[in-house]
């Protein structure tokens, strides 16, 4: 991976974090919404990276770029780019969250389908 490495968070620590209902947090899943209807965690905001050109420049005025983000997808490599790209825009404070829905189906909840 090149340029600045992105902070990574477990599932086991996002479980944590959601159960603790902080709502300073700001929860953000890349995948498409086929992929939502088959697995999904609840509170999570959809931005498919497909449809990126439809909400790209409206990010810095839907999220706050200083609020801590977490950045969900399928295994952890399209939140990477999504993270990448959050820094870019000036957000300071951006985690990937590693191994994605499918860690988190694995090891935290295993009500959540697998795909």
């Amino acid at each position: 991976m090149t340029g600045t490495s992105i902070s990574q968070i477990s599932v086991e620590e996002l479980a944590q974090r959601l159960s603790a209902q902080d709502s300073s947090i700001q929860l953000v899943d890349v995948r498409e919404p086929q992929e939502l209807a088959i697995a999904s965690i609840e509170g999570f905001v959809n931005f498919p990276l497909s449809e990126f050109a439809e909400w790209g420049d409206q990010i810095p005025t839907i999220l706050n770029p200083h609020a801590e983000t977490l950045v969900l997808c399928h295994h952890g490599m399209r939140s990477a780019q999504m993270c990448q790209w959050l820094v870019a825009q000036g957000f300071t404070n951006v985690k990937n969250i590693s191994g994605g829905i499918d860690a988190y189906s694995n090891l935290v909840d295993h009500s959540i389908p697998q795909y």
